[in-house]
């Protein structure tokens, strides 16, 4: 079975049986029809990966790999903020008038600033970082930016990824911390783990080392009220094998990626769940 499939049903339990509803509180998120947007939510789940064990995907229901890989991509590569640079609709209930999403995700890793005299930005550093001092503690990106949040969408929910090199075996290894202030688990827990473990795989190759170890760290995990027999549904299915997934072992340049290069073999689960209604 699935590691992942373990800990997603693990941090359902302790949503659901241990957590605090929002109910009756004065919330921000609310439906399509007005209604508030109420949920269950745990305080602080931390869950571990080990890419060199397997890819940390859900079988409970199909997590469209590709889709991941290709918002990763605009994220950090393209470092994008407009919709047209995206090839799905994930975003598109926070367009602004102009077409981006204003200046958060993509737009902050992008924006340059001034290290050691040299003009980068959040993803060059790291790579350079990685080639040129790869057993700095300070290697590290942070999308929540406070001077411009107001201009964003969104303030981003998974906002830092800190790297961090061990050698292991003679080989370096690159393992991760990704830190997510909130997370809508039915939507999110799945799709989010994968796109952060395919960003690790490419930046390790990109670095020449091998991908390791991915912790993800969730300040408010929450499961809405019109989700709850959506993720009950997922609890009481089926666990299979985690599917096989690497990256084309030719590409050697982060900035060559593309969703081609990302090879997916015997993924198994369990059927799509339809007509998620998403809080905004």
């Amino acid at each position: 079975m699935s590691y992942a499939d373990v800990l997603f049903k693990k941090n359902c339990e302790t949503i659901l049986n241990s957590g605090v509803t929002t109910k009756g509180q004065k919330v921000r998120p609310h439906w399509e029809d007005g209604t508030p947007a109420y949920t269950y939510k745990a305080f602080g789940i931390v869950n571990e990966y080990d890419l060199r064990r397997e890819f940390p995907a859900i079988t409970l229901r199909r997590v469209p790999l590709k889709t991941c890989m290709d918002e990763i991509l605009w994220i950090y590569q393209k470092k994008s903020n407009r919709l047209c640079d995206l090839n799905s609709h994930i975003w598109d209930e926070w367009e602004q008038p102009d077409g981006t999403i204003g200046t958060c995700y993509g737009w902050t890793i992008g924006h340059k600033f001034s290290f050691k005299g040299e003009e980068t930005d959040q993803i060059d550093y790291v790579l350079k970082q990685l080639k040129e001092t790869p057993y700095s503690r300070r290697i590290m990106t942070n999308m929540y930016q406070f001077d411009y949040l107001e201009g964003g969408a969104l303030d981003p929910c998974a906002y830092s990824m800190t790297y961090n090199v061990t050698e292991e075996d003679g080989k370096l290894v690159l393992n991760a911390i990704l830190n997510q202030r909130s997370q809508d688990f039915l939507t999110a827990n799945g799709f989010n783990i994968c796109q952060y473990a395919i960003l690790l795989m490419m930046i390790a190759q990109s670095s020449g080392m091998i991908p390791g170890r991915l912790i993800h760290v969730i300040a408010d995990a929450h499961i809405y009220d019109r989700h709850i027999d959506m993720i009950r549904d997922l609890m009481d299915r089926p666990e299979y094998p985690a599917p096989k997934v690497s990256l084309n072992p030719e590409v050697k340049d982060f900035y060559q990626f593309t969703t081609d290069d990302l090879i997916v073999e015997d993924y198994q689960t369990g059927p799509q769940i339809k007509n998620i209604p998403i809080a905004i």
